[in-house]
């Protein structure tokens, strides 16, 4: 399976590892980064995918009778990608204080490298260029509604009837035919760390202009999108209650699982409705995803349950490290904590 992720595609085109570090770092504090399925673009801004909006008409036939003539029916779109950019400048001295300046200015590109992948991660669920044209078009704004659009089947209600105070569980077949990550045709796949070098820096210091300071700079970027060539293969289940006095409140779980272990009970079933939804979940990489306060609250749900649909199973990751791992009838569940507490009602 033709699937490449973040770490397949930095290992081919950076020779010289400084990918492969960053693609580490980005999908060890993210996994849907680690998961997700890139794919060139077919545009210098985006990607251009046709897809299906209609099937042949088909026709049984006697002996010696004709049939009409049909045909599937397309359309094409064009997602764009978005550019996220960070720049930053240490003062040189700063850097030089420890004796590694390397190693100083490593550690701050964490800071930056994390700070992107945050709100990368956070772009695939709520990004909208409706609101800001300078982000590409995320999850929640592509399934928003319970009824009425052609995708509202994909779309799983579990009951919260508070407003801003709902989250969402995510169920996701990555591949590139189904659910992918664009980068514009010719660029690279995922975060570009650029040493600029020791530069002067101009600045303004206590309403004085032209102010000079040495520095070592180094500039962040991250071209990407969502394509979602098939519908299908994307489910979310929303309307799950965060605040107390939802009907299905999952603020608190004592020492005994009540009183919410019935609505993580629930989850589980909308989670199995859910899988139920995808044609085939073997078509490429299908993980669901959910924030901090439903994947404990799932955990806590399997250390007492203990059943074969829902458990922790001991797996390794693409980068030999072992580790538990929550599932759910064998599918994996990752925390993804750009999915927020604060959703509006989905109706």
């Amino acid at each position: 399976m033709a699937n490449l992720n973040l770490l397949d595609w930095a290992k081919r085109t950076d020779p010289d590892g400084t990918a492969p570090i960053i693609a580490n770092l980005l999908s060890q504090t993210n996994s849907i980064l680690q998961d997700a399925t890139y794919v060139q673009g077919n545009l210098p801004t985006g990607h251009r995918v046709t897809i299906s909006t209609g099937l042949p008409t088909v026709y049984y036939r006697a002996l010696n009778e004709g049939i009409p003539t049909s045909k599937a029916t397309t359309a094409q779109v064009d997602e764009s990608c978005s550019i996220l950019e960070a720049r930053s400048e240490v003062d040189i001295d700063l850097a030089m204080l420890n004796g590694n300046t390397a190693e100083f200015r490593m550690g701050e590109a964490r800071m930056f490298i994390e700070a992107m992948n945050q709100k990368m991660a956070e772009g695939l669920f709520y990004g909208n260029p409706a609101t800001d044209p300078k982000e590409f078009l995320g999850l929640n704004a592509r399934y928003s509604s319970l009824t009425g659009a052609g995708n509202s089947q994909n779309v799983l209600g579990a009951g919260g009837d508070n407003a801003d105070t709902q989250t969402s569980v995510w169920l996701i077949c990555w591949s590139d035919q189904t659910v992918f990550c664009p980068f514009p045709k010719g660029s690279k796949a995922g975060l570009l760390q650029e040493d600029l070098g020791r530069q002067t820096s101009f600045d303004v210091v206590g309403g004085a202009s032209g102010t000079r300071m040495e520095v070592m700079a180094e500039r962040f970027q991250w071209k990407s999108g969502l394509v979602v060539k098939d519908w299908r293969y994307a489910v979310r289940i929303a309307n799950i209650g965060t605040a107390a006095g939802d009907t299905n409140d999952i603020s608190g779980l004592d020492g005994t699982m009540s009183p919410t272990a019935a609505t993580f009970t629930d989850i589980l079933h909308q989670m199995a409705k859910a899988i139920a939804r995808i044609p085939n979940t073997s078509m490429g990489r299908t993980v669901f995803y959910m924030n901090r306060t439903v994947f404990t609250g799932l955990m806590r749900t399997a250390l007492e349950k203990s059943t074969s649909a829902l458990s922790i199973q001991d797996a390794v990751t693409q980068f030999g490290t072992n580790q538990s791992m929550l599932s759910f009838l064998g599918i994996p569940i990752r925390q993804v904590d750009g999915i927020l507490n604060t959703e509006a009602i989905v109706t």
